[in-house]
């Protein structure tokens, strides 16, 4: 799994917020344009390493704001500016910048605008990735590599999300493929991490090549918690309360894993050749692992590097205890 918001950070950071920020159009498109260069280049470099095994590219998923200024930090900075003499004009830029921030933050950002949301509402941006995306793929198959991307589409909850950013996606892709003289077949998946999701997936199944479930989203959305607040604040007294038996970030909950279950059943029942995946801290869990192989059957899981042999290890030990149990 590619989480592509990591490619814009670094000195990259001043190039989408030119994007976000700006009112000049102009300015705009040639934040996008530079953006397209740089994601083309480390998709060239990524699927060239990864020849002949699968990419999941996960489209933006966070909310915008998490790339710009923290704007109390902002206020202070314009603060001391005033303090020591700036110029009105330096003055007036940076107040102008602090309230199109402002107009950014959002009272909730986990379920406000992210995800599948902004390729809806700000459909630049994810089509400059799903571009770069196409592009990559379609220079290094003229190289004579085996690139192998999946797109996918984050946070859906509304099939009507899917279906037409799906077809916006095949559309860049078709123009890629005509402009570099080469047939891309590139799959285009869902990521679920949202309870209506799971509950409509056969409906979504439909449209989309692939499942991967994003059990962190999933597991806040289904109990209400906020992981950050509930693993600081309370969820470690749940556990010496025993009201909780394991930290449902950590292993997997029961009401969780049923989620999934029904809609990898949901999706096999519409969709017979997709294939079903987890992304998350629990795809790095051997209790977990057991769990959405044997009673969610997954056919993968993706976690963090370093518990790889970890997972692959569970993956293998679940497998062989279902064909005992069999």
């Amino acid at each position: 799994l590619c989480r592509t918001e990591h490619m814009f950070l670094g000195d990259r950071k001043n190039i989408i917020q030119s994007f976000i920020l700006s009112d000049d159009e102009a300015v705009k498109q040639q934040a996008l344009a530079d953006l397209l260069k740089v994601q083309t280049e480390d998709f060239l470099a990524m699927f060239k390493t990864m020849s002949g095994r699968d990419v999941v590219v996960r489209l933006l998923d966070p909310p915008l704001h998490e790339f710009l200024d923290n704007p109390r930090e902002l206020e202070v900075a314009i603060t001391k500016k005033e303090a020591a003499g700036a110029s009105e004009e330096e003055l007036a830029t940076l107040r102008a910048r602090l309230r199109r921030i402002d107009g950014m933050v959002e009272s909730n950002p986990m379920l406000g605008l992210r995800g599948v949301r902004l390729s809806v509402v700000f459909g630049d941006l994810p089509l400059m990735q799903v571009r770069a995306v196409a592009t990559a793929a379609a220079r290094l198959i003229k190289e004579g590599v085996d690139p192998r991307p999946e797109i996918m589409v984050p946070l859906v909850s509304i099939t009507a999300e899917h279906v037409q950013t799906r077809e916006v996606i095949e559309r860049v892709i078709a123009e890629v493929s005509a402009e570099e003289g080469v047939e891309l077949n590139i799959p285009v998946g869902t990521m679920l991490e949202l309870p209506r999701a799971c509950l409509v997936a056969d409906e979504i199944a439909h449209h989309a090549d692939f499942f991967c479930f994003g059990t962190n989203d999933l597991t806040q959305t289904t109990f209400g918690f906020s992981r950050d607040d509930a693993e600081a604040k309370f969820i470690p007294l749940y556990m010496h309360k025993k009201i909780l038996k394991d930290n449902p970030f950590e292993t997997i909950d029961a009401a969780v894993l049923e989620l999934v279950r029904m809609a990898v059943e949901k999706g096999r029942a519409a969709n017979p050749d997709m294939h079903f995946g987890v992304c998350g801290e629990h795809g790095g869990d051997p209790k977990s692992i057991k769990g959405l192989f044997n009673v969610a059957d997954v056919d993968y899981v993706s976690c963090s590097p370093y518990r790889v042999p970890l997972a692959r290890l569970a993956a293998a030990q679940a497998k062989l205890e279902a064909k005992r149990s069999a």
